[in-house]
């Protein structure tokens, strides 16, 4: 059933099953469409002007929705979304493979880390709407055995996600408290971005 009122399909500009599903799940009328940048290079280019870990997140998101927007019709309202997760000032990244997962969740374990999740709508070049959210999870302290327990449970699930867990499965049990809203911790603060577009007519 879709709640979706919109002239077209709102546009996602990410390739993130999650996001989707979560969009779709909520009634919305979704078409993909590609919002790759080069996320290093933005990130590399962010310390110049003292931007933080959420600061990032924005500029990444607005950066993928502009892009997604530049490959459609006028009009159209395109959905960029990106996260960070920072601690004690260290930005972390999807892991590249095992080992780098293991040293990853090694430096987390025992510690609060923070995600930061932003979405931006844009339409006609131009921002209509954008948010982040933030939430702080602080993992358990993990001995190397529990570490190597779950990487050979998860398997290649954690090399899919930033921080290498995945909250919504195994990853739940790495962890001893969780501050903040379920959807920006899976990367999209949905209720905010619910809230502008029945505003602007195209939600029921």
């Amino acid at each position: 059933m879709t709640l979706w009122r919109g002239l077209h399909p709102l546009a996602l500009a990410s390739r993130s099953p999650t996001r989707r599903a979560l969009l779709e799940a909520a009634g919305l009328s979704v078409d993909l469409v590609d919002g790759e940048v080069d996320e290093r290079a933005i990130e590399t280019a962010a310390p110049a002007c003292e931007a933080g870990p959420d600061d990032v997140a924005r500029m990444l998101a607005r950066a993928k929705a502009f892009a997604g927007a530049r490959k459609l019709e006028p009009d159209r309202l395109v959905v960029g979304a990106d996260q960070t997760l920072a601690v004690g000032g260290t930005v972390f990244h999807k892991p590249k493979d095992r080992e780098s997962a293991r040293a990853q969740l090694s430096r987390l374990a025992g510690r609060t880390h923070a995600l930061h999740s932003a979405v931006v709508v844009v339409q006609d070049e131009e921002v209509v709407f954008e948010t982040v959210q933030t939430a702080r999870l602080t993992m358990r302290p993990l001995s190397d055995t529990a570490l190597d327990a779950y990487l050979d449970a998860a398997g290649p699930a954690v090399l899919t996600s930033v921080g290498g867990y995945q909250l919504e499965g195994l990853g739940v049990n790495l962890f001893a408290a969780i501050e903040g809203d379920h959807f920006t911790i899976l990367g999209l603060p949905l209720l905010p971005l619910l809230g502008f577009l029945r505003d602007e007519g195209v939600l029921l």
